[in-house]
Protein backbone atom coordinates (compact mmCIF):
# COMPACT_ATOMS: atom_id res chain seq x y z
CA UNK A 1 0.00 0.00 0.00
CA UNK A 2 1.26 3.47 -0.85
CA UNK A 3 1.94 5.51 2.26
CA UNK A 4 0.81 8.92 1.02
CA UNK A 5 -2.40 10.05 -0.71
CA UNK A 6 -3.21 13.51 -2.06
CA UNK A 7 -6.93 13.78 -1.28
CA UNK A 8 -9.30 16.55 -2.34
CA UNK A 9 -12.76 17.61 -1.18
CA UNK A 10 -14.93 19.79 -3.44
CA UNK A 11 -17.27 22.39 -1.97
CA UNK A 12 -19.52 24.05 -4.54
CA UNK A 13 -23.13 23.90 -5.67
CA UNK A 14 -24.87 21.87 -8.35
CA UNK A 15 -26.38 23.44 -11.44
CA UNK A 16 -29.69 22.25 -10.06
CA UNK A 17 -31.79 19.91 -12.24
CA UNK A 18 -29.29 20.30 -15.10
CA UNK A 19 -27.17 17.17 -15.44
CA UNK A 20 -25.00 18.45 -18.29
CA UNK A 21 -24.06 21.68 -16.51
CA UNK A 22 -23.48 19.85 -13.24
CA UNK A 23 -21.16 17.34 -14.92
CA UNK A 24 -19.30 20.30 -16.41
CA UNK A 25 -18.81 21.55 -12.85
CA UNK A 26 -17.56 18.10 -11.84
CA UNK A 27 -15.00 18.17 -14.65
CA UNK A 28 -13.95 21.74 -13.85
CA UNK A 29 -13.27 20.83 -10.22
CA UNK A 30 -11.51 17.57 -11.08
CA UNK A 31 -9.21 19.51 -13.40
CA UNK A 32 -8.51 22.04 -10.64
CA UNK A 33 -7.76 19.33 -8.08
CA UNK A 34 -5.56 17.35 -10.47
CA UNK A 35 -3.45 20.48 -10.99
CA UNK A 36 -2.71 20.21 -7.26
CA UNK A 37 -1.61 16.58 -7.77
CA UNK A 38 -4.73 15.03 -6.26
CA UNK A 39 -5.36 11.31 -6.56
CA UNK A 40 -8.79 11.02 -4.91
CA UNK A 41 -11.60 13.61 -5.09
CA UNK A 42 -14.82 13.63 -3.05
CA UNK A 43 -17.98 15.52 -4.08
CA UNK A 44 -21.04 16.33 -1.91
CA UNK A 45 -24.24 14.41 -1.38
CA UNK A 46 -26.73 14.49 -4.28
CA UNK A 47 -24.38 16.67 -6.32
CA UNK A 48 -25.65 15.28 -9.63
CA UNK A 49 -27.92 16.97 -10.10
CA UNK A 50 -29.67 18.38 -7.04
CA UNK A 51 -30.23 18.28 -3.31
CA UNK A 52 -33.58 20.14 -3.34
CA UNK A 53 -32.96 22.17 -0.18
CA UNK A 54 -36.04 24.08 0.92
CA UNK A 55 -38.57 22.43 -1.42
CA UNK A 56 -41.71 20.93 0.11
CA UNK A 57 -43.05 19.08 -2.97
CA UNK A 58 -46.60 20.10 -2.06
CA UNK A 59 -46.86 17.48 0.67
CA UNK A 60 -48.96 17.52 3.80
CA UNK A 61 -50.38 14.66 5.83
CA UNK A 62 -52.95 12.96 3.62
CA UNK A 63 -52.51 15.23 0.59
CA UNK A 64 -50.21 16.13 -2.32
CA UNK A 65 -50.70 19.09 -4.64
CA UNK A 66 -50.46 19.12 -8.46
CA UNK A 67 -47.67 21.69 -8.13
CA UNK A 68 -45.73 19.33 -5.87
CA UNK A 69 -46.13 16.49 -8.34
CA UNK A 70 -44.74 18.76 -11.06
CA UNK A 71 -41.74 19.61 -8.87
CA UNK A 72 -41.15 15.90 -8.37
CA UNK A 73 -41.41 15.26 -12.14
CA UNK A 74 -38.65 17.79 -12.76
CA UNK A 75 -36.51 16.17 -10.07
CA UNK A 76 -37.18 12.66 -11.36
CA UNK A 77 -36.21 13.61 -14.90
CA UNK A 78 -32.95 15.19 -13.75
CA UNK A 79 -31.84 12.00 -11.96
CA UNK A 80 -29.47 9.55 -13.63
CA UNK A 81 -29.60 5.82 -14.17
CA UNK A 82 -26.62 3.63 -13.27
CA UNK A 83 -25.14 2.58 -15.61
CA UNK A 84 -25.99 5.20 -18.22
CA UNK A 85 -24.34 7.74 -20.49
CA UNK A 86 -24.15 10.03 -17.44
CA UNK A 87 -22.31 7.57 -15.21
CA UNK A 88 -20.10 6.75 -18.21
CA UNK A 89 -19.31 10.47 -18.44
CA UNK A 90 -18.20 10.50 -14.81
CA UNK A 91 -16.01 7.51 -15.58
CA UNK A 92 -14.53 9.32 -18.55
CA UNK A 93 -13.65 12.32 -16.35
CA UNK A 94 -12.01 10.00 -13.81
CA UNK A 95 -10.10 8.16 -16.55
CA UNK A 96 -8.98 11.24 -18.45
CA UNK A 97 -7.53 12.81 -15.30
CA UNK A 98 -6.45 9.55 -13.61
CA UNK A 99 -8.40 10.16 -10.41
CA UNK A 100 -10.48 8.17 -7.98
CA UNK A 101 -13.84 9.97 -7.77
CA UNK A 102 -16.48 9.68 -5.05
CA UNK A 103 -19.58 11.49 -6.30
CA UNK A 104 -23.04 11.93 -4.78
CA UNK A 105 -25.80 11.42 -7.36
CA UNK A 106 -29.56 11.04 -7.45
CA UNK A 107 -30.06 7.62 -9.01
CA UNK A 108 -33.24 6.69 -10.86
CA UNK A 109 -34.16 3.00 -10.81
CA UNK A 110 -37.58 2.18 -12.21
CA UNK A 111 -40.03 4.56 -10.55
CA UNK A 112 -37.90 5.33 -7.49
CA UNK A 113 -35.08 7.77 -6.75
CA UNK A 114 -32.17 6.90 -4.48
CA UNK A 115 -29.53 9.08 -2.88
CA UNK A 116 -26.42 7.28 -4.08
CA UNK A 117 -22.66 7.60 -4.05
CA UNK A 118 -20.73 6.38 -7.10
CA UNK A 119 -17.10 5.28 -6.94
CA UNK A 120 -15.09 5.78 -10.14
CA UNK A 121 -11.57 4.46 -10.75
CA UNK A 122 -8.60 6.13 -12.52
CA UNK A 123 -9.05 3.73 -15.43
CA UNK A 124 -12.56 5.12 -15.94
CA UNK A 125 -14.34 2.08 -14.53
CA UNK A 126 -17.29 2.16 -12.15
CA UNK A 127 -16.11 0.42 -8.98
CA UNK A 128 -19.59 0.34 -7.45
CA UNK A 129 -22.12 2.36 -5.50
CA UNK A 130 -23.67 2.92 -2.09
CA UNK A 131 -27.34 3.78 -1.69
CA UNK A 132 -28.36 5.76 1.37
CA UNK A 133 -30.02 3.36 3.79
CA UNK A 134 -32.14 5.86 5.70
CA UNK A 135 -33.27 9.12 4.12
CA UNK A 136 -33.73 11.79 6.75
CA UNK A 137 -37.08 13.40 7.58
CA UNK A 138 -38.72 14.88 4.43
CA UNK A 139 -36.12 13.15 2.21
CA UNK A 140 -38.35 10.09 2.64
CA UNK A 141 -40.96 11.77 0.44
CA UNK A 142 -38.63 11.72 -2.57
CA UNK A 143 -36.02 8.97 -2.03
CA UNK A 144 -36.24 5.24 -1.57
CA UNK A 145 -34.31 3.22 1.02
CA UNK A 146 -31.12 1.36 0.13
CA UNK A 147 -30.44 -2.14 1.43
CA UNK A 148 -27.41 -4.03 2.68
CA UNK A 149 -26.30 -5.05 -0.80
CA UNK A 150 -24.63 -1.67 -1.43
CA UNK A 151 -22.29 -1.27 1.53
CA UNK A 152 -18.98 -1.60 -0.31
CA UNK A 153 -15.45 -0.90 0.83
CA UNK A 154 -12.94 -1.02 -2.03
CA UNK A 155 -9.26 -1.88 -2.03
CA UNK A 156 -7.17 0.85 -3.66
CA UNK A 157 -3.39 1.32 -3.83
CA UNK A 158 -3.80 3.87 -1.02
CA UNK A 159 -6.07 1.95 1.33
CA UNK A 160 -9.65 0.79 1.77
CA UNK A 161 -12.22 3.27 0.47
CA UNK A 162 -15.92 3.61 1.32
CA UNK A 163 -18.68 6.15 1.94
CA UNK A 164 -21.46 6.86 4.42
CA UNK A 165 -23.96 9.57 3.47
CA UNK A 166 -25.03 12.49 5.68
CA UNK A 167 -27.05 11.39 8.72
CA UNK A 168 -26.26 7.73 8.06
CA UNK A 169 -23.15 8.80 9.96
CA UNK A 170 -25.31 8.99 13.09
CA UNK A 171 -26.18 5.27 12.79
CA UNK A 172 -23.67 3.59 15.14
CA UNK A 173 -24.26 0.11 13.73
CA UNK A 174 -23.61 1.24 10.17
CA UNK A 175 -20.36 2.87 11.28
CA UNK A 176 -19.41 -0.34 13.06
CA UNK A 177 -20.04 -2.35 9.89
CA UNK A 178 -17.77 -0.05 7.91
CA UNK A 179 -15.03 -0.26 10.53
CA UNK A 180 -15.30 -4.07 10.42
CA UNK A 181 -14.73 -3.89 6.64
CA UNK A 182 -11.45 -2.16 7.34
CA UNK A 183 -12.35 1.26 5.98
CA UNK A 184 -9.38 3.64 5.99
CA UNK A 185 -10.59 6.43 3.67
CA UNK A 186 -14.03 7.20 5.08
CA UNK A 187 -15.95 9.55 2.76
CA UNK A 188 -18.91 11.43 4.19
CA UNK A 189 -20.80 13.35 1.48
CA UNK A 190 -23.44 15.42 3.25
CA UNK A 191 -26.06 18.16 3.05
CA UNK A 192 -25.58 19.10 6.73
CA UNK A 193 -23.86 22.49 6.70
CA UNK A 194 -24.23 23.27 10.39
CA UNK A 195 -21.04 24.06 12.33
CA UNK A 196 -21.75 21.04 14.57
CA UNK A 197 -21.06 18.65 11.66
CA UNK A 198 -17.29 18.93 12.01
CA UNK A 199 -17.40 17.58 15.57
CA UNK A 200 -19.21 14.48 14.26
CA UNK A 201 -16.52 13.97 11.63
CA UNK A 202 -13.82 14.27 14.30
CA UNK A 203 -15.61 11.70 16.43
CA UNK A 204 -15.87 9.23 13.52
CA UNK A 205 -12.21 9.68 12.62
CA UNK A 206 -11.21 8.93 16.20
CA UNK A 207 -13.70 6.08 16.62
CA UNK A 208 -12.67 4.37 13.38
CA UNK A 209 -9.04 5.51 13.46
CA UNK A 210 -9.50 6.43 9.80
CA UNK A 211 -9.23 9.48 7.56
CA UNK A 212 -12.59 11.22 7.12
CA UNK A 213 -13.29 13.32 4.01
CA UNK A 214 -16.56 15.22 4.23
CA UNK A 215 -17.96 17.26 1.31
CA UNK A 216 -20.97 19.56 1.52
CA UNK A 217 -22.35 21.93 -1.09
CA UNK A 218 -22.04 25.69 -0.95
CA UNK A 219 -25.39 26.34 -2.60
CA UNK A 220 -27.10 29.67 -3.25
CA UNK A 221 -30.59 30.42 -4.51
CA UNK A 222 -28.98 31.57 -7.76
CA UNK A 223 -27.87 27.96 -8.42
CA UNK A 224 -31.56 26.97 -8.69
CA UNK A 225 -34.04 27.70 -11.49
CA UNK A 226 -36.28 30.77 -11.21
CA UNK A 227 -39.35 28.60 -10.58
CA UNK A 228 -37.89 27.07 -7.42
CA UNK A 229 -40.33 27.45 -4.54
CA UNK A 230 -37.80 27.20 -1.71
CA UNK A 231 -38.88 28.24 1.77
CA UNK A 232 -35.75 30.44 1.88
CA UNK A 233 -37.29 32.85 -0.68
CA UNK A 234 -36.07 34.21 -4.00
CA UNK A 235 -33.11 36.42 -3.13
CA UNK A 236 -30.37 35.14 -5.51
CA UNK A 237 -27.80 35.52 -2.72
CA UNK A 238 -29.80 33.50 -0.18
CA UNK A 239 -27.60 30.66 1.08
CA UNK A 240 -29.30 27.26 0.92
CA UNK A 241 -26.25 25.30 2.13
CA UNK A 242 -23.19 26.84 3.78
CA UNK A 243 -20.59 24.16 3.12
CA UNK A 244 -18.43 23.20 6.09
CA UNK A 245 -16.39 20.59 4.19
CA UNK A 246 -13.37 19.17 5.96
CA UNK A 247 -10.62 16.55 6.07
CA UNK A 248 -9.91 14.92 9.42
CA UNK A 249 -7.05 12.64 10.52
CA UNK A 250 -7.30 9.38 12.51
CA UNK A 251 -6.68 11.11 15.84
CA UNK A 252 -9.41 13.66 15.23
CA UNK A 253 -7.23 16.53 14.09
CA UNK A 254 -8.79 18.74 11.42
CA UNK A 255 -6.30 18.71 8.53
CA UNK A 256 -8.22 21.00 6.16
CA UNK A 257 -11.31 23.18 6.53
CA UNK A 258 -13.98 23.65 7.57
CA UNK A 259 -14.86 26.39 5.10
CA UNK A 260 -18.24 28.15 5.30
CA UNK A 261 -20.16 30.44 2.94
CA UNK A 262 -17.90 30.14 -0.10
CA UNK A 263 -16.80 27.69 -2.75
CA UNK A 264 -13.66 25.81 -1.81
CA UNK A 265 -11.31 23.06 -2.90
CA UNK A 266 -9.57 21.38 0.01
CA UNK A 267 -6.46 19.36 -0.83
CA UNK A 268 -4.31 17.62 1.76
CA UNK A 269 -1.65 14.93 1.82
CA UNK A 270 -2.65 11.97 3.98
CA UNK A 271 0.10 10.01 5.75
CA UNK A 272 -1.13 6.45 6.06
CA UNK A 273 1.33 5.78 8.84
CA UNK A 274 -1.17 7.71 10.96
CA UNK A 275 -3.59 4.78 10.66
CA UNK A 276 -1.38 2.35 12.54
CA UNK A 277 -0.26 5.07 14.95
CA UNK A 278 -3.92 5.57 15.80
CA UNK A 279 -4.70 1.86 16.15
CA UNK A 280 -1.93 1.57 18.75
CA UNK A 281 -4.33 2.37 21.58
CA UNK A 282 -7.78 1.92 20.01
CA UNK A 283 -9.23 -0.55 17.49
CA UNK A 284 -13.01 -0.61 17.79
CA UNK A 285 -13.30 -3.93 15.90
CA UNK A 286 -10.10 -5.42 17.32
CA UNK A 287 -8.32 -5.12 20.63
CA UNK A 288 -10.87 -2.60 22.01
CA UNK A 289 -13.90 -4.75 21.13
CA UNK A 290 -15.82 -7.08 23.47
CA UNK A 291 -17.48 -9.59 21.12
CA UNK A 292 -18.27 -11.81 24.10
CA UNK A 293 -20.77 -9.11 25.13
CA UNK A 294 -21.65 -7.12 21.98
CA UNK A 295 -21.97 -8.49 18.44
CA UNK A 296 -23.41 -7.04 15.23
CA UNK A 297 -25.05 -9.07 12.45
CA UNK A 298 -25.30 -7.38 9.04
CA UNK A 299 -27.65 -8.52 6.25
CA UNK A 300 -25.96 -7.76 2.94
CA UNK A 301 -28.47 -9.64 0.77
CA UNK A 302 -30.48 -7.66 -1.79
CA UNK A 303 -34.11 -7.26 -0.76
CA UNK A 304 -36.17 -6.90 -3.96
CA UNK A 305 -39.94 -6.64 -3.48
CA UNK A 306 -40.60 -9.27 -6.16
CA UNK A 307 -38.69 -12.51 -6.73
CA UNK A 308 -39.38 -14.62 -9.83
CA UNK A 309 -38.63 -18.32 -9.57
CA UNK A 310 -38.71 -20.65 -12.55
CA UNK A 311 -40.57 -23.92 -12.29
CA UNK A 312 -38.25 -26.88 -12.36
Amino acid sequence: MEQVLRAAVVQTGSAMFDVERTLAKVEQNVVAASKQDSQLIVFPEAFVSAYPKGLQFGASVGARTPEGREEYRRYFESAIEVPSVWSDRLGQIAGDLKQYLVVGVIERDGGTLYCTVLFLAPDGGLLGKHRKLMPTAAERLIWGFGDGSTLPVFDTPFGRLGAVICWENYMPLLRMAMYAKGIQIYCAPTADSRPTWVASMQHIAMEGRCFVLSACQHLRRSDAPQNYAAVQGNDPNAVLMRGGSCIVGPLGEVLAGPVLDEDALLVHELDFGDLSRGKYDFDVVGHYARPDIFRLHVNEAPTPPVIFEQNR
